[in-house]
C-alpha cells in the first residue's frame, strides 16, 4: 500500500475537491494514481452549523471551500460506560469553540463523502494566529506536489 495512505497530506481545496474516490472499506482517494485517506487544510471558516451530534463549518483557502465536520457525539458513542467523563468528548468540544466565523484554522482528519460530497471529518482543529501560516500551507502544498504527491509511484 502507498505510503501517502497513512499520513495527513498538505491539499489545497481546489486538489482535495477534486480527488477521485475509491470504492473500498475503508474509504480512500486517489490523486495522480497514488491513495489518500487523510488531509490538512488551512483556512478561514466561511460558515458554521453547529448541532447537537456535529458542527459542520467551510473553511475557505482561497482555491475552495472544503465541508468539514467535527463529531460532538463521543457521549452517545460511549453510553454504556461506566466512567463520567468523557475525554473525547470534552476534547471535541473545546475544539468547537475554536471554530468562529472569520477565524483562521489547521483542520485535519479522513477525508469522507457525504451525500456525494468530499468532506473532512476533522480529527484535530486547530487556531492559527499568524496570517503567515496560510501562505506557507500553500507554499508546502505547491512543494510536496511537486516532490511527492504528483510522482508515480516507485517500482515493486
Amino acid at each position: 500500500m502507498d505510503s501517502l495512505h497513512h499520513v495527513h497530506i498538505k491539499l489545497l481545496a481546489a486538489d482535495l475537491l477534486t480527488l477521485t474516490p475509491r470504492h473500498t472499506s475503508p474509504p480512500s482517494f486517489v490523486r495522480c494514481g497514488r491513495t489518500v485517506a487523510r488531509a490538512e487544510v488551512v483556512g478561514v471558516v466561511v460558515s458554521r452549523d453547529r448541532r447537537e451530534k456535529f458542527l459542520r463549518f467551510l473553511v475557505d483557502d482561497g482555491t475552495g471551500c472544503v465541508p468539514c465536520v467535527l463529531w460532538l457525539n463521543h457521549q452517545y458513542l460511549n453510553a454504556n460506560s461506566s466512567s463520567d467523563s468523557d475525554p473525547t468528548g470534552e476534547m471535541a468540544s473545546k475544539m468547537s469553540e475554536v471554530v468562529r466565523l472569520g477565524t483562521l484554522l489547521r483542520v485535519r482528519g479522513r477525508i469522507v463523502m457525504y451525500r456525494g460530497a468530499i468532506q473532512i471529518a476533522a480529527r484535530d482543529v486547530v487556531l492559527e494566529e499568524d496570517p503567515n501560516v496560510e501562505v506557507l500551507h500553500w507554499l508546502q502544498c505547491i512543494h510536496m506536489a511537486k516532490e511527492c504527491y504528483d510522482l508515480p509511484l516507485p517500482s515493486a
